[in-house]
């Protein structure tokens, strides 16, 4: 038993995954030319890219087979109905409710600097993390260096990604070593990739860096991507339309088409509430007996900002309201 427990333990560590990219003819460009362009040395460069724990599961997912990313395909007969049940399930709803008490000072300091209601804050890290218990366990630095070094449909994207984080890294002393996140690299509770941690993360709690493992600097974050992406307080993000027939077809719908309401014959809001007077997007959500349609505003087309699927906008949407009425409940 003790030479098979040795040999197991030997098996297992000559067949580690562990790889020296500094072999890479375009990772030795990389070292140099950032290494000129930044805070970090050459041989610091080098001894991170030379012992990469490669990352198959996360280059598997964008192998050239697959055409799309993070978005949920929502063609199929009952498609809405499995991701809401996965989505907007009572403990989300419990837990967004304690998340929020729990941090009340930080969502009341978002919506007077940033104007953005916190149950859309909640809930778009309810969605992201499951507010904080889900931020990925894969090592961040790996998961960019393997897509962005090793062949896949989207090296260029990653390897600016990388860039970023090896910049945020260091002005933030984030330990390149020990930083989970997503198979695709991103981070925290608000699972922002590098490149959006540049353009939308703040040091929230100013303890002089970005932390978005923190539920301050998350909450602040969030409402600085919604504002950015142009949220208005103002305005409603969607309202049920009814229609004749339990399938719908007659309209085109989703994100590229917006109509004048009055174009729109045969569709009406079921809430008198709905108070908008822009042109509307027509959202389709497939259910198993029939599709539910919904008038979206500019508002749930800054949701997508985050995520280009219509399901994961709407999921948001309808997590948030979830929230507020368990939250006033249990007052």
């Amino acid at each position: 038993m003790k030479f098979i427990f040795i040999f197991i333990i030997i098996f297992t560590f000559s067949n580690a995954k562990f790889e020296d990219f500094t072999k890479k003819y375009e990772v030795k460009e990389f070292i140099n030319t950032f290494s000129k362009n930044s805070d970090y040395r050459k041989d610091e460069l080098i001894k991170l890219f030379s012992k990469v724990d490669v990352q198959n599961f996360s280059l598997k997912y964008y192998s050239k087979e697959l055409k799309k990313d993070f978005e949920v395909r929502g063609s199929f007969v009952g498609s809405w109905d499995k991701y809401e049940k996965k989505i907007i399930n009572k403990k989300r709803i419990q837990d967004g409710v304690k998340y929020l008490k729990e941090n009340r000072k930080y969502f009341q300091k978002a919506q007077k600097i940033y104007k953005i209601p916190s149950i859309y804050i909640a809930s778009i890290i309810g969605v992201e993390s499951l507010y904080g218990t889900n931020i990925g366990k894969q090592n961040v630095f790996d998961v960019l260096v393997t897509l962005a070094f090793k062949e896949n449909r989207r090296n260029k994207f990653f390897e600016k990604e990388l860039e970023e984080y090896l910049v945020v890294a260091k002005k933030n002393k984030i330990d390149l070593s020990t930083q989970k996140g997503s198979f695709a690299g991103a981070i925290g509770l608000t699972q922002f990739m590098p490149t959006n941690i540049k353009a939308y993360a703040v040091d929230f709690d100013k303890n002089g860096k970005i932390d978005l493992n923190s539920s301050a600097d998350a909450i602040g974050s969030v409402a600085n991507f919604l504002k950015k992406h142009g949220w208005n307080s103002h305005t409603p993000v969607a309202t049920r339309v009814s229609y004749v027939g339990t399938r719908f077809s007659k309209y085109e719908t989703g994100l590229k088409h917006k109509y004048n309401r009055i174009d729109l014959k045969g569709i009406k809001p079921k809430s008198e509430k709905f108070f908008y007077k822009n042109k509307v997007y027509l959202l389709k959500l497939s259910r198993k007996n029939y599709d539910e349609l919904w008038y979206g505003t500019k508002n749930f087309k800054v949701l997508t900002n985050y995520n280009r699927s219509v399901y994961y906008a709407m999921s948001i949407y309808q997590l948030a309201k979830e929230i507020r009425k368990e939250y006033l409940n249990s007052k």
